[in-house]
């Protein structure tokens, strides 16, 4: 865990070297800090992992990854200046399904995951694609925010394994209502 931890942290320092102001952030850099610099992304791909830990088979596994794809399906839509309405409203909708998953521990097959998270990253994509610098390509822009998405499914996953006790399945659930309740914030702001 305490690698997982370290490792997500120095993925931010690229962009902590840019110690000179007026020079904005591009390339794989802007990608990596992109998912950490808005709440409703962090707290949806947190959850992700967190809520793909907790269930059984393939869809531990199929869940993220079919996140971190569709993303990059969403993505390409958003850079290719395709207006879609709704996107912000089904990103917070991410984070309150998502959440309410953890805290109802509510378990589904991998195909139910995998529906759910594609259906939620390609607007979470969409969105990182429509707010891609100009400075930045797709490509190294693409690889940075998918990057940061996997590492923070990772850290929701590690979270996740902490104790099997009926107190830390309290905690994981407690932390499911905030993210949710967090997510019904975001949707009215």
């Amino acid at each position: 865990m305490k690698k997982v931890l370290i490792s997500a942290a120095a993925l931010l320092l690229p962009a902590a070297a840019f110690a000179h102001t007026g020079h904005e952030v591009s390339g794989f850099a802007a990608g990596v800090a992109h998912p950490f610099t808005g709440l409703d992304h962090l707290l949806a791909m947190l959850a992700v992992g967190l809520w793909a830990a907790r269930q059984s088979g393939a869809a531990r596994w199929a869940t993220p990854l079919a996140f971190v794809a569709m993303m990059a399906v969403g993505a390409l839509a958003g850079a290719s200046s395709l207006q879609l309405p709704f996107t912000e409203l089904m990103i917070a909708a991410s984070v309150v399904v998502f959440g309410g998953l953890i805290a109802f521990n509510l378990k589904k097959g991998a195909l139910a995951g995998v529906l759910l998270a594609g259906g939620f990253a390609f607007f979470h994509g969409f969105a990182h694609g429509a707010e891609m610098p100009a400075m930045s390509t797709l490509a190294t822009y693409g690889a940075g925010f998918l990057l940061a998405t996997a590492v923070l499914h990772a850290a929701g996953y590690a979270l996740a394994a902490f104790g099997h006790s009926k107190a830390a399945d309290i905690s994981r659930r407690v932390a499911g209502a905030a993210i949710a309740l967090t997510g019904v914030v975001l949707g009215l702001a």
